[in-house]
């Protein structure tokens, strides 16, 4: 069974904890870049997010959303995937990412998001 409660680490050195995980699925915690963030000084950020019922579905997907909390910048990441348990047991979570920077102008809507 592929709970999200605990901690987390990346291959990029990001560390996520989720700290509270409702009956209903929904869950909460902090996120950590690693040493991808680059030059930008990146506080722990709070997540919120929701898992499909573990007890339902062995391999569920889920979805969280981090409000970055920066000094130079107003970024939002959103996340959605799926946790898998291997055949030895252990828990794999598979992402895939979306960030949003805020734009300063609607003409440069097209750079805010990768």
């Amino acid at each position: 069974q592929c709970l999200l409660s605990g901690s987390w680490r990346s291959d990029a050195g990001c560390r996520m904890v989720v700290s509270v995980l409702g009956k209903d699925g929904s869950f909460s915690g902090s996120y950590l870049p690693g040493p991808a963030a680059g030059n930008f000084e990146i506080l722990t950020s709070p997540l919120e997010g929701s898992q499909q019922d573990a007890g339902l579905v062995l391999q569920p997907t889920f979805s969280f959303t981090v409000h970055w909390r920066l000094r130079e910048a107003s970024w939002t990441t959103v996340f959605l995937g799926q946790c898998y348990v291997g055949t030895n047991g252990e828990e794999t979570l598979h992402t895939l990412w979306l960030l949003r920077e805020a734009a300063h102008s609607a003409s440069e809507d097209w750079k805010g998001t990768r």
